[in-house]
């Protein structure tokens, strides 16, 4: 495998027309690392471990959060000749089995002469002579033992080596610039074989990184089309706002979010007694432990947080639905009263300044924070003093967020509840002079 600049196939999406594609993209000798709006690529680093590190991690953000309604259908410059799914989970947990212990292999059995080892007695007594002792009792100087040694003709060893080069040929440049060695059997005409092999095989098995190892392997084969086989392919998606909207209420919302929808209902209909409505749902509800308050979030995935235009900005359908959901939060028992509702407003954005050579697609609004307030925007129609009437526009860094999505979420519950909090206490201060 040839060896390329890394940093030079990574780019940063703008969201624009165009340019909405995130994911991984390649033909036959070129590949693409698209980043979401926001995102900011690590410094430049020697052996790239960083950078390699924030593209595996973008693969499992993706894998985690699209499913196949989210991922692209087909793209104009890289058409493949046929819709599929491209397994890369499978690819990668194929190169990683490899760098960890090479080529599959099985043991076989041989005995050897030797003084040392598990001694096969049946064998030893057929072979050798002991040396009798006066006492009549037999000495035995050289035993036949057991010797186990890696058996690299077997058929599974051969199927796993056409999945090791096919896996390192489309994905080997994210881990290595090493190629391992060409395989000795081809795909075409032997694929139903390479599928029974691997079905015996994980039969037979116990191990579970065995077992990992043979289904993506089938998973490799499955994808591949002996017929018209796929020179370019992509993993990714045109529609990161699902994403988005996934990791904000994966890292900051409840699991019970559906008790807080409000519902519409028709009734007195002329051709049946009722008839419900499907409800609002608001993206993300944050309840913090301790602070008797319900943050209702809004996840948009918009431009203001890189362009600081306010025509990237929610609109008024979008406000004012958020000040319906805010409303109907603080009429459940929990939440009734005046500053208990707050609104917010989720946008991406870079908290690296802006640097034309360094940071090209850092911020340029000043903000330094992983989470900043950049304003709050407001109904005229609704104008009574509840906390819900106004949205704070919230921008989070996108790179923090996606190392931090997952696990022990509380202090980043913690933070945003403190920020939007924060922000609303500081604008009513300057609504009223204070």
């Amino acid at each position: 495998m040839e060896r390329f600049d890394l940093r030079s196939i990574c780019h940063v999406c703008t969201n624009d027309a165009g340019d909405r594609f995130v994911g991984i993209k390649a033909d036959a000798d070129s590949f693409a690392v698209c980043f979401p709006l926001g995102y900011q690529l690590p410094p430049v680093t020697e052996n790239e471990r960083e950078l390699r590190r924030d593209i595996t991690h973008l693969i499992l953000v993706l894998s985690a959060f699209t499913n196949q309604k989210d991922k692209l259908p087909a793209m104009k410059e890289f058409l493949t000749p046929q819709n599929v799914d491209f397994p890369i989970n499978a690819y990668i947990a194929v190169i990683t089995d490899y760098m960890a212990r090479s080529y599959y292999t099985e043991t076989k059995q041989e005995f050897v002469t030797s003084n040392s080892g598990k001694i096969d007695w049946q064998r030893t007594v057929k072979r050798h002579l002991p040396i009798v002792q006066p006492n009549g009792s037999p000495i035995y100087t050289k035993f036949e033992v057991r010797s186990h040694t890696p058996n690299d003709n077997t058929w599974i060893t051969r199927v796993h080596e056409y999945c090791v080069y096919e896996a390192f040929q489309k994905l080997g440049w994210l881990f290595t610039s090493e190629s391992p060695r060409e395989p000795q059997l081809k795909l075409e005409g032997n694929k139903n074989m390479f599928m029974g092999i691997i079905r015996d095989k994980m039969g037979k098995t116990f191990k579970d990184n065995d077992k990992l190892l043979f289904q993506s392997m089938m998973d490799m084969l499955n994808y591949l089309d002996e017929r018209s086989p796929q020179k370019r392919y992509y993993f990714g998606t045109d529609n990161f706002e699902y994403v988005w909207e996934k990791m904000i209420d994966k890292a900051f919302g409840v699991k019970n979010k559906r008790d807080y929808f409000p519902r519409s209902h028709w009734r007195y209909l002329a051709m049946a007694t009722s008839y419900d409505n499907d409800a609002l749902e608001p993206d993300t509800i944050m309840i913090p432990p301790g602070m008797g308050k319900a943050f209702v979030l809004d996840a948009k995935y918009y431009r203001y947080g890189a362009t600081g235009n306010p025509r990237h900005l929610p609109s008024s359908s979008s406000i004012n639905k958020q000040i319906t959901y805010g409303e109907h939060v603080s009429k459940l028992p929990d939440f009734a009263h005046k500053d208990a509702v707050l609104n917010a407003f989720i946008m991406p954005y870079n908290k690296t300044p802006y640097d034309k050579d360094i940071a090209p697609n850092g911020n340029k609004l000043k903000l330094t924070n992983a989470y900043e307030s950049i304003g709050e925007a407001y109904g005229t129609w609704k104008q009574e003093g509840f906390s819900y009437e106004v949205v704070q526009g919230i921008v989070v860094d996108v790179r923090h967020l996606m190392f931090h999505y997952t696990g022990n979420t509380a202090p980043q519950i913690k933070l945003m509840a403190d920020k939007i909090l924060s922000a609303y206490e500081n604008h009513r201060r300057n609504d009223y002079n204070i």
